[in-house]
């Protein structure tokens, strides 16, 4: 996949301060990348895995989050999505702003300290959820309608109720900064890759032959990008995914094992309980009843 630079094609149109974009697509395109934008992302349509940072999810329509600049971030649809004829749609609207969006000096005006703080720490990424989720969701699909001044009144509604909101939370664990767009292709690669074949036994000699470094150095590069191991980044996705199974299949736990790239069920019991706290099964129990 080729990396652009995410500025080339959220242009601002003249007399706006900020861009407001409604994505409508048959699957996201966009690569792993990074902007010096701050952006709010609403999922409106489609299902798939956020990475944001040093962080996995799934998402789902109503996902919503805060994305601070430079924070490196892909959303990737799940792979019906990619099928010729699927007919299925990937929906969201997107805000991209910078701090002058909103008026040089105005973050240091004594009304605007909320603001401040919410922007500074959206730098770990910011997932919004319970009522707020709904009130921005709302605001979000009036600012497509807005024009002038209205507009940027609507998107500062949209940072005061986020400021004043106790259903924040970080997305990720350590702050990640991208680095330049060759970097960036080639983070692409790697998790395009992984995305794809972690259900089988994959190697690092492999990933790192994918692009062209030595196992040694393709290590020590994942780890500073990510602030985890490569072998930890392929568990992360296995489980993330077998995560998905339990929840939403009623097959055993050593089918999933086997089908989420495991081919050791106390290892997968073990690594499972690490990330989630608890077995498959009483997992499973948690949500399924």
């Amino acid at each position: 996949m080729h990396m652009k630079p995410v500025l080339e094609y959220l242009p601002r149109n003249s007399g706006e301060s900020f861009v407001t974009k409604f994505f409508d697509y048959s699957f996201y395109p966009t690569p792993w990348h990074f902007h010096p934008e701050y952006e709010l992302v609403l999922v409106t349509e489609s299902t798939g895995k956020r990475l944001i940072g040093d962080h996995i999810s799934d998402f789902a329509p109503g996902d919503l989050a805060l994305i601070g600049p430079y924070l490196p971030h892909t959303y990737r649809n799940d792979p019906q999505y990619y099928e010729a004829d699927s007919g299925l749609r990937a929906k969201s609207i997107v805000v991209h702003f910078k701090e002058d969006s909103l008026g040089e000096g105005f973050l240091s005006l004594p009304e605007a300290q909320k603001i401040c703080n919410l922007l500074s720490r959206s730098a770990k990424g910011l997932a919004i959820t319970g009522k707020t989720n709904q009130l921005v969701s709302e605001k979000f699909h009036q600012l497509i309608d807005e024009k002038g001044l209205n507009r940027w009144l609507k998107l500062l509604e949209i940072l005061n109720t986020l400021a004043d909101s106790k259903d924040l939370s970080f997305i990720c664990n350590s702050v990640i900064t991208g680095q330049n767009a060759n970097e960036t292709a080639r983070m692409n690669k790697i998790i395009d890759f992984v995305i794809k074949d972690f259900n089988r036994e994959i190697l690092l000699s492999e990933a790192a032959g994918i692009v062209n470094m030595a196992e040694n150095s393709f290590s020590r590069y994942f780890s500073q990008r990510t602030r985890k191991s490569f072998t930890g980044f392929v568990n992360e996705v296995r489980l993330n995914h077998a995560s998905k199974l339990l929840i939403e299949t009623s097959k055993s736990v050593t089918e999933i094992c086997m089908e989420s790239g495991f081919n050791n069920l106390s290892n997968f019991n073990r690594q499972f309980r690490k990330v989630y706290g608890k077995n498959p099964l009483s997992f499973k129990k948690l949500y399924v009843g």
